[in-house]
């Protein structure tokens, strides 16, 4: 039997600092045979923060960690250590290794954008459900790509667009729905814009950190620590698309959930952008743009601030409006805003509830179900900022058809579609 002392003393050997255990910590409520395995793909700030997420359930066990930042990989064991009472975990370099081990049941896939299509749909495709964070990747056909291996493995998807485990967006969006504020003549959506960033002259790669491997599929560059920050390296183009898709698909999935049109999508976008003309970030500064639908409102779109839009997702209708962000919901009108739980039968429309984003994941898999944020939906969502950046490169409205998912009679814009080149030996893992 472990004491405390031989807990401290084997996790002083793995190198994670001692921590206090509380007793309730070390027990375990659920039988290690019905637990879920975990591993995560990348445990930087994102993957830390859902890795947290996933150690609050007793039926899930995080069993692997796989980074190439060993400053990233240290504080992952310390988040394991402090939960779990023991750093007894595998620790790995490679996301291919880690979707091959077979007790896994689920992979957590939260690596800088650029890496998003590739190592996910190598999970897919060795059977593991999976967490995939936002957003899908850097083109269409990549996010195409991971929806067919889905379809064809049959494992849970889980988008990481949380706002839809969040009863002020479900209440939003099932006002909207349900015409409480007349029929919906426009969503506007704001989220923050891009940045003047720093210069990001070349420094020595350091020890900790792969960079070879960190930088992957895309265009070699030089090192700078400063592009291992999130902040950062979403705002270079060379590993993102900037803060249309990093933060923009978190309020347009909202305005695609309020608009009824989760299986469908635009008919026309029309973008006009501003870029950084000093610094080193060089993505998306500011933008407008409109995306207009055959059946449903339209949305504009916009760097918060810009065009008086504020920061979140506004419907508006011929009676009214409603405005929501994180944490917080306002309406023209304060009697829209009871009975948030629509519990009273005044709104028949009734979306689904999900009262936290893991833990819906969770229940999909062990109930065999669609998770709240399925490919479909992700596909779909995602979509919109991609045809955002397909429009800023154009230079010219886009008529979309969202049936085909494609642009007619339009070749060059089609093309603008198709993966960025990978770089070396990464490419997206065929399909069959």
């Amino acid at each position: 039997m472990k004491t405390r002392r031989s807990f401290l003393s084997q996790i002083i050997a793995t190198g994670v600092a001692p921590v206090f255990v509380p007793a309730h910590v070390l027990r375990s409520q659920t039988a290690p045979s019905n637990k879920i395995t975990l591993g995560v793909i990348g445990v930087g700030a994102q993957g830390t923060h859902d890795m947290r997420a996933f150690l609050n359930h007793d039926d899930v066990r995080v069993t692997a960690v796989c980074d190439v930042n060993k400053k990233c990989i240290e504080r992952a064991q310390q988040a394991v250590a402090e939960r779990y009472g023991s750093a007894d975990l595998k620790v790995m370099s490679d996301f291919r290794e880690l979707n091959r081990d077979k007790s896994i049941d689920a992979v957590l896939m939260a690596l800088p954008v650029h890496w998003h299509s590739i190592p996910a749909t190598d999970a897919i495709l060795n059977g593991k459900h999976i967490y995939h964070e936002k957003p899908m990747g850097m083109s269409m056909q990549e996010s195409k790509h991971v929806r067919a291996a889905v379809k064809k493995t049959g494992v849970v998807f889980q988008f990481g667009t949380q706002q839809r485990s969040d009863l002020k967006f479900r209440w939003a969006c099932e006002l909207a729905q349900n015409a409480r504020l007349g029929k919906l003549k426009e969503i506007q959506v704001g989220v923050p814009g891009g940045k003047i960033g720093p210069d990001f002259p070349e420094q020595p790669v350091p020890d900790y950190v792969d960079w070879e491997r960190w930088v992957g599929p895309a265009p070699m560059t030089t090192f700078n620590e400063g592009k291992l920050k999130r902040d950062n390296h979403e705002n270079l183009t060379n590993f993102s698309l900037g803060m249309i898709s990093c933060w923009g698909i978190h309020h347009l999935d909202i305005a695609q959930w309020g608009n009824g049109t989760d299986d469908t999508g635009p008919v026309s976008v029309e973008a006009e952008a501003t870029y950084p003309d000093k610094g080193g970030c060089d993505a998306v500064l500011t933008w407008k743009v409109r995306m207009e639908y055959a059946n449903a409102a339209p949305i504009t779109f916009v760097n918060e601030k810009n065009m008086d839009i504020g920061h979140g997702t506004r419907f508006i209708g011929e009676n009214g409006w409603v405005h929501v962000l994180r944490g917080n919901i306002k309406a023209s009108d304060d009697a829209l805003l009871r009975d948030p739980a629509n519990k009273e039968g005044t709104m028949p429309i009734k979306l689904i509830a999900s009262l936290e984003h893991t833990r819906n994941f969770v229940d999909a898999i062990k109930n065999k179900q669609r998770a709240i944020c399925d490919i479909e939906t992700a596909v779909r969502s995602d979509t919109l900022p991609q045809l955002t950046a397909m429009a800023l490169k154009a230079k010219r409205k886009l008529v979309w058809d969202p049936k085909t998912e494609s642009f007619a009679n339009d070749e060059a814009a089609n093309v603008l579609m198709n993966a960025r080149p990978f770089r070396g030996e990464w490419k997206l893992p065929e399909i069959g």
